[in-house]
C-alpha cells in the first residue's frame, strides 16, 4: 500500500468527529436501549451461519463485541477505535481480545486470520479501499472477507428512527452497494465469491420476511443488508508440486479398469489411483487387483467398500488418499481422464477452490445422456444455483476436484447437514458452499459408455434429487 503524501484536514476531522460521536454511545449503552436488538440478532445468525467454530477471527469496528464472541472463534480479536467501546466489550468478554485501533491503520495487529469481519462498518470509513489494503497483509489464501453494510433505500426510515431515539444515531454515511464495494475488494486486491440481501423487517415477528420472503424478487431489492464474501485473489508462486489423489469408484466396471490406468496422466508430483471397489457382480476386484501388479510403478491402492452408494465409496477413498489435491474419476470414462490436468490447472492455480465438472455445456455424444436426464440436469442447476449462491451449472457430473485440507474442513463440519446424499455429490457441493470456497464450473465433454450400464435410476434418483433441493433449501438458503 502507498504512502499517502499528505496531510487532509477533512479526514483528520472526519475521524476525530466519528470517533467523539461513538465515545457518547458508548457511554450512553448502560441506560439507553433502542429496537435494534432484533436487527443485530439476525445478523448474529447470519454469522454464525457464515462462519465454523473454531476459526481465527478478526472483527474490524467490533463494537460491544457481540458478534465476534457469538461466532465462536478458536482466536478472536477485536478492533475499535472507541476507547469506551472497548472499555465496555472487555467488561463483557474476556474470552477474545480488544484492540484500540483506527481502521486506516492496523500495524498492531500481527498474524493472519481465517475469517476478516466488517460488520456495518464501510459505510463509516473515510476511505474503504485503504482499509481494505490495511486488511491485504492479515490474510492467507483462504481467508474469507465478510462485510454487511446499510442499504440506502434505508436511509430516511433509518433517520426517522433515530431522531425518534428508537436507533442508534449515526453520523453521515457513505451508503455503497454491491458494485461499489466489489470494485474496491478488486481495487483492493480482493475477489468477490457472493453478494445478497438480508433483513426484510427488521422488528419483531420477522422470521417470516427474514428467511423466507427476503430470498425472493422483488422484495429482496428491499432489504435493510447487504452481504458480501470475499477472498484474496489468487497469486501463482512456484510452490512444491502436489501429489494428486485420483478416487475411482468402481461397480460393475471391470472392462474399464485397464484403460483407467492407461489414460490418467501424471499430474503435479505425481498421482495415486485410489479405487473403491463396491460390491460388484462382474470381476472388477480381480480386474483391479491384476492391474496394479501389471504396474508395479504407478502409485495405487484397492479398497473393498462395506458400505453402498458412491457417497460412501467417495468417504473412504478419500479417507484412505494421501495426496494433496483430490479429484474423484467415474470408473464408466464417459469423463474423459484427459481431462483431468485442466481440473489441476484449475485448482493450482488459485481460479477455483472447489472445481465442478459441467456436461451441459459442450454438445453430448448421441447415447451419453437421455432426453428426460438433461433437462432434469438443466432444471436442478438453476435450482442450485439460485439456492448456494454461486453457478453451479451441472450438480451431478462425477469429476469434482478440491484440496484435501479444504475436505477436511468440509468433512469436520458434517454434521450441519447429516449423512443425507446417497450420491456424494450434494454433500461435497453443500460444503464447499456453507465454508465459502469459490467454486468454478469446468466444462467437459461427456462421452458414451463403452462397456456396463448406469448405475443410475431416471425417476428413484430424480425423486431424491427433489429432496436435495428441500434440504438446500431448509439448511444453506432460509436460514
Amino acid at each position: 500500500m502507498k504512502e499517502k503524501q499528505y496531510f487532509d484536514p477533512a479526514e483528520q476531522s472526519h475521524r476525530e468527529t466519528r470517533q467523539s460521536h461513538w465515545e457518547v454511545i458508548a457511554r450512553k449503552r448502560d441506560s439507553w436501549h433502542g429496537m435494534g436488538g432484533w436487527y443485530h440478532l439476525r445478523i448474529e445468525q447470519i454469522y454464525r451461519f457464515l462462519i465454523s467454530p473454531g476459526q481465527r477471527v478478526l472483527e474490524i469496528g467490533s463494537g460491544s463485541g457481540d458478534l465476534l464472541a457469538m461466532v465462536q472463534p478458536a482466536q478472536g480479536i477485536g478492533v475499535d477505535f472507541s476507547a469506551e467501546t472497548i472499555a465496555h466489550a472487555r467488561e463483557r468478554h474476556t474470552d477474545i481480545e480488544l484492540i484500540l485501533a483506527d481502521a486506516h491503520d492496523l500495524s498492531a495487529i500481527k498474524g493472519t486470520f481465517d475469517v476478516i469481519i466488517l460488520s456495518d462498518l464501510i459505510n463509516e470509513l473515510w476511505d474503504v479501499q485503504q482499509v481494505l489494503e490495511q486488511i491485504k497483509p492479515l490474510c492467507i489464501p483462504r481467508t474469507r472477507i465478510i462485510l454487511n453494510f446499510y442499504s440506502r433505500l434505508w436511509e430516511l426510515p433509518l433517520r426517522i428512527t433515530q431522531l425518534l431515539n428508537l436507533a442508534t444515531p449515526t453520523l453521515a454515511q457513505n451508503w455503497l452497494t454491491h458494485q461499489d464495494v466489489t470494485n474496491m475488494l478488486n481495487l483492493a486486491g480482493f475477489e468477490t465469491i457472493r453478494s445478497w440481501h438480508e433483513v426484510l423487517w427488521p422488528l419483531p415477528l420477522g422470521g417470516f420476511f427474514n428467511k423466507f420472503l427476503v430470498r425472493f424478487w422483488p422484495f429482496k431489492e428491499f432489504a435493510l443488508a447487504n452481504f458480501l464474501v470475499a477472498r484474496p485473489q489468487p497469486e501463482r508462486v512456484n510452490k512444491k508440486k502436489p501429489v494428486v489423489s485420483v478416487i475411482v469408484p468402481a461397480r460393475n466396471e471391470a472392462g474399464n479398469i485397464k484403460a483407467i490406468f492407461d489414460r490418467v496422466p501424471k499430474l503435479g508430483q505425481g498421482t495415486e489411483l485410489v479405487f473403491v471397489e463396491g460390491h460388484s457382480q462382474d470381476d472388477t476386484y480381480i480386474t483391479i487387483e491384476k492391474e496394479i501388479a501389471a504396474h508395479p510403478t504407478s502409485r495405487s491402492l484397492l479398497l473393498h467398500q462395506t458400505g453402498i452408494g458412491k457417497a460412501d465409496a467417495v468417504r473412504l477413498g478419500f479417507k484412505h488418499a494421501s495426496g494433496d489435491i483430490l479429484m474423484i474419476l467415474d470408473a464408466d470414462l464417459t469423463v474423459p481422464p484427459e481431462d483431468l490436468p485442466r481440473f489441476y490447472e484449475a485448482l493450482v492455480s488459485g481460479k477455483g477452490e472447489f472445481i465442478n465438472g459441467v456436461r451441459l455445456v459442450y454438445p453430448m455424444e448421441e447415447q451419453a445422456m437421455r432426453s428426460l436426464n438433461f433437462l432434469g440436469n438443466k432444471f436442478f442447476s438453476m435450482a442450485f444455483s439460485w439456492l448456494l449462491g454461486q453457478p453451479i451449472k451441472d450438480t451431478l457430473c462425477g469429476t469434482k476436484v478440491l484440496w484435501k485440507k479444504d475436505y477436511e474442513i468440509i468433512a469436520a463440519n458434517r454434521s450441519y447437514f447429516g449423512d443425507f446424499d446417497p450420491f456424494g455429490d450434494f454433500d461435497l457441493i453443500f460444503g464447499a458452499a456453507k465454508q465459502n470456497l469459490k467454486i468454478v464450473d469446468l466444462p467437459i465433454r461427456y462421452r458414451e459408455r463403452t462397456y456396463g450400464s448406469t448405475n443410475i435410476s431416471r425417476w428413484k434418483h430424480g425423486l431424491l434429487l427433489m429432496r436435495m433441493v428441500a434440504f438446500a433449501a431448509r439448511r444453506i438458503k432460509f436460514v
